[in-house]
């Protein structure tokens, strides 16, 4: 089977395991610093994967092109949708927040349609509403209004859609590992800038011991997201890949019911439509490859 789908799909398991660790992180680090030592630290270990591969050299190849596309993603990618994501955040509910966020693959669709040719069929149609109708359940309640903070929310969804847009089309020259470096690197070099003009860096002293092992937890398990989201990326549509990354909601209920023995109906019920939504949009047999392929390799690893 194509490695691009295993990979996202590994993505996606990922995904769902970090949102379920989360849980257990320190809230009361301030997200900004918290989002700019995650990026960072990721931006070192792959810029050390890079100079061991001795990729540099690809480095200094690349075309002002290159390099305007690259630096953008991190700006629209690795930066500026993290600020207005947590600021929205503080202003509005994490169910509203969370359901808007979701809603990415829709805005992900629509412009690989128009810029990239991708071809969007009926299946992908009636699946992206089978997906809509689970995390709409979630939420408990149909949103009446919008707030600022859903704007926040939403803007920033809208920057991720057009991250993933760009980085689709420079990977068809580029190995996603390059393009993850730029993600993290320059993404956060424009937080950083952010933190120094807010006058927030000083609170990088106030960063207690179990803090900063939760940075760097979370910055593993950052690290292992993005390098196979970007790697399977540059072999599965945009479209499609954005779909599968839903995935990760249920990983992340089923998790909570083996180790916290805590879950909702609504949340089962949304698993099973967010699971068949993609079923549907990617097709049975691709699903079936993809299953088989992680089983194989869990099987080799054991």
């Amino acid at each position: 089977m194509n490695k691009g789908y295993l990979l996202v799909f590994s993505t996606a398991i990922i995904s769902g395991f970090s949102i379920f660790i989360n849980k257990f992180g320190v809230n009361v680090v301030n997200p900004y610093i918290f989002t700019w030592l995650k990026n960072l630290t990721v931006a070192f270990l792959l810029t050390g994967i890079l100079l061991a591969l001795k990729n540099w050299k690809i480095l200094k190849n690349l075309t002002k092109k290159h390099w305007l596309l690259l630096i953008t993603i991190g700006l629209v990618g690795g930066s500026t949708p993290f600020l207005l994501f947590f600021k929205g955040l503080s202003l509005t509910t994490a169910a509203q927040s969370s359901f808007l966020h979701k809603t990415m693959f829709i805005y992900v669709a629509i412009l690989a349609t128009l810029f990239l040719k991708e071809k969007i069929d009926k299946r992908f149609l009636f699946g992206g509403l089978i997906l809509l109708l689970g995390n709409l359940i979630l939420l408990k309640k149909f949103p009446t209004g919008i707030n600022p903070g859903d704007l926040l929310v939403f803007l920033a969804t809208i920057f991720w859609a057009i991250e993933n847009i760009i980085s689709k089309y420079i990977l068809k020259e580029l190995e996603g590992r390059t393009v993850a470096w730029a993600r993290m690197f320059f993404g956060s070099f424009f937080i950083f800038i952010f933190l120094l003009g807010t006058s927030q860096l000083s609170l990088l002293t106030t960063l207690t011991f179990k803090q900063i092992s939760w940075v760097i937890i979370i910055s593993l398990i950052l690290f292992g997201y993005v390098m196979t989201w970007y790697s399977g990326l540059k072999f599965v549509p945009v479209s499609q890949a954005t779909v599968i990354l839903l995935f990760g909601s249920p990983i992340t209920t089923f998790l909570s019911l083996i180790f916290e023995r805590k879950i909702s109906f609504p949340e089962i019920l949304s698993s099973i439509l967010i699971i068949f939504g993609i079923i549907f949009i990617i097709g049975f047999k691709k699903t079936w490859e993809m299953i088989k392929g992680i089983k194989k390799i869990v099987y080799v690893r054991a």
